[in-house]
């Protein structure tokens, strides 16, 4: 099993993600809401070990 390459830039509510092969995705994050760029999914932080995540296939309804 080899090694895997990542980072993480914020510049604010912006995180910029990186692996070995460069820029790989962005993302949002205000308070408890987040939204990336990769995966077009929205998160919310719930109390404890917990989040809620809407993936784009459920929103298109």
């Amino acid at each position: 099993m080899g090694l895997v390459f990542r980072s993480r830039k914020k510049f604010g509510p912006l995180i910029l993600n990186f692996t070995e092969n460069g820029f790989s995705s962005w993302s949002l994050k205000i308070g408890r809401w987040s939204w990336n760029s990769k995966t077009r999914a929205h998160r919310v932080d719930l109390p404890g070990p917990l989040s809620w995540k809407q993936d784009k296939s459920r929103s298109r309804s």
